[in-house]
């Protein structure tokens, strides 16, 4: 706050009840989030892939509920439409005094501002009214009962104990599931760490550091931490799966493996990868977790770490402050991002910042039959579901304000002819009502013109894999042109425009009917009904395949996508209960090959008895 800005004294008795009232709707929040994220321990164990994936959905609404039961509350016990500014500040300063000694008081300090802009006008978003910035300092911070869980446990082994640590790490988390072979598992990761560590010999100071709880998304459950040895510390994470396919039930659905060991910052960055579900954890300290896991990915901002960790409205958050910090130490200008522009969304970038903004047009071409709110639906979608690391994660905000003069004008004069009825001009300050913001990527269609042979190849099959893991997400793109999917730094392809995207399971997949006479084969028309939800799988070469090399590497790797059958047989599999497994980690570093070919000859044995005994 500026000099004179706080109050003289608090002396508003209301201004204490709301601060404390504003606290009980978080620490509710909280107690909901958490009893959530620690449930699907209870999920994975058994094998429920159904409700872990209806629990991550489920949960991603709770901040909203809460934050409405808080508003309302304030209207009705403190009439907190006639509160006076002096109150507001008086109660943001109780409430920094109530958050001494708090677990969350980051996340606090941001319930406290979600629900003070639903009561406020926005010429209040200053820091005197809410947390502009942190008022409560997260550094060191930890749990004062001494029954909670630490943020980390750290093991001191020896080359002689190594496997017998890592079977402890493992027994610790106290999994209601035996192991198919965890002797067998614990060597593998043995192996494969010496691998990483070089063949250096252990320093003194070796010690194997271990977030205290398992990381859950989707069918797997992920041990996460470093290896600290002399000056080097080497990131890790261990995914932990059931055997085969758990999905099944029954004994042999309930043993577990670990199916890879996975190290180094690129690794881990791929498990946290915005593209990527958000993480189910049982946390006390979440600031704690964070701390740990920018140590292990430095290049990873905070706001990303809280938005996998599933605090996706702290993400929000602490994005928009590393925002602004980038628009007071910056220069350059929004303009009209690269590329084609689309029918749907106006998108706009600036040059210095990795990040694009999305609005939704107010009007839209013939061919595109579609609302505000069915579009907005469709991104909710995306939030809520499987994103397989082939969907770009988004930041939605509203009453965004931007200083005018930061804009080029026609940027300015697009926003105003597609998007009038979002854009409000306050003085030198641009004002847009609802914007979504976007990891920048590069446009497929733009990478192919101005790529290698080699890397037309890459990309081209990476296309074609980023479809097919959609597909096993239940997900169809709608519009799969190449200009609706982006190429990350990583070189991986992921998918960007959402205003088309349906279930699979909604669509009706059909080849197209042959013609009943010369005068249907030689139409340019389509002579044949189509349905809503109809889709005709080969129709989508000619859009797709114009380039001679784009076409042969996609049919010599992905010819089944332009197959009917292919995406019917998707359909009846997820209709019938199966949840496909997508690795968010390069299958050839999974153990699997060495767990098959260890049960070949324990199979032979239990033959040969067979035979014996016969």
């Amino acid at each position: 706050m500026k000099e004179g800005m706080f109050p003289r004294q608090l002396n508003d008795r209301r201004a204490f009840g709301i601060a404390k009232a504003m606290l009980e709707g978080f620490d509710r929040h909280y107690r909901l989030f958490r009893a959530a994220s620690a449930a699907a321990k209870g999920r994975f164990e058994r094998a429920d892939w159904h409700g872990q994936q209806r629990a991550q959905r489920e949960r991603i609404e709770f901040y909203d509920l809460r934050v409405n039961e808080a508003v309302e509350r304030l209207r009705q016990e403190f009439d907190a439409a006639t509160l006076s500014m002096d109150t507001w500040q008086q109660a943001k300063l109780h409430y920094i005094g109530l958050l001494t000694g708090h677990g969350q008081p980051e996340l606090a300090e941001t319930f406290f501002n979600s629900v003070t802009v639903k009561l406020l006008h926005r010429n209040y978003y200053r820091n005197d009214f809410i947390f502009v910035r942190p008022a409560v300092s997260t550094e060191y911070l930890e749990s004062d009962d001494p029954a909670a869980l630490p943020t980390y446990r750290a093991y001191y082994p020896t080359r002689e104990t190594l496997h017998a640590t890592w079977k402890r790490i493992v027994h610790n988390f106290q999994l209601d599931c035996e192991f198919e072979d965890l002797e067998r598992d614990a060597d593998h990761v043995v192996q494969a760490m010496l691998a990483e560590l070089g063949g250096l010999r252990l320093r003194t100071n070796f010690q194997i550091q271990v977030l205290s709880s398992l990381f859950y998304r989707n069918k797997g459950a992920y041990m996460v931490g470093k290896i600290v040895n002399g000056f080097v510390e080497t990131p890790f994470a261990l995914p932990i799966l059931h055997a085969d396919d758990g999905a099944a039930g029954g004994a042999s659905g309930r043993r577990l493996v670990i199916d890879a060991a996975l190290f180094g910052e690129e690794d881990l960055l791929m498990i946290f990868s915005y593209a990527r579900a958000y993480f189910m954890v049982d946390m006390e300290i979440p600031s704690a977790y964070v701390q740990f896991l920018r140590a292990l990915m430095p290049r990873k901002a905070r706001s990303e770490l809280y938005n996998a960790l599933g605090l996706q409205k702290q993400g929000k958050n602490m994005f928009y402050r590393d925002f602004l910090s980038h628009l007071r130490h910056s220069s350059d200008k929004f303009r009209i991002a690269p590329g084609i522009k689309g029918m749907v969304m106006l998108v706009f970038d600036l040059p210095s910042f990795p990040y694009v903004f999305k609005v939704i047009k107010d009007f839209y071409p013939p061919q595109k039959e579609t609302t505000r709110e069915l579009i907005k639906s469709k991104y909710l979608l995306v939030k809520q579901h499987d994103r397989v690391g082939r969907m770009a994660d988004t930041l939605e905000y509203s009453d965004v304000a931007f200083p005018r003069q930061r804009f080029e004008d026609e940027l300015v004069a697009e926003l105003r002819q597609f998007c009038p009825s979002l854009l409000e001009m306050d003085g030198e300050t641009i004002v847009i009502r609802h914007l979504y913001i976007e990891r920048r990527m590069i446009p497929l269609n733009i990478y192919l013109q101005e790529a290698t042979p080699e890397q037309i190849e890459h990309a081209v099959v990476e296309y074609g894999n980023a479809i097919k893991d959609l597909v096993a997400a239940n997900i169809f793109p709608g519009d799969m042109l190449w200009k609706n999917f982006g190429v990350t730094r990583q070189g991986r392809v992921v998918f960007y425009d959402y205003d088309e995207i349906e279930y699979i399971t909604e669509c009706n997949f059909r080849r197209v009917p042959p013609p009943r006479n010369a005068e249907e084969e030689m139409s340019g028309e389509i002579w044949y009904r189509v349905g809503p939800k109809d889709v005709f799988p080969e129709t989508f070469g000619p859009f797709l395949l114009g380039n001679a090399q784009v076409r042969e590497v996609f049919m010599a790797h992905h010819a089944e996508l332009l197959d009917a059958a292919f995406w019917q047989g998707h359909k009846e599999r997820i209709a019938a209960g199966h949840v496909h497994d997508v690795f968010p980690y390069d299958p050839a570093k999974r153990f699997v090959h060495a767990r098959r070919s260890a049960r070949r000859p324990a199979a032979a044995a239990a033959a040969h008895n067979r035979a014996t005994v016969s």
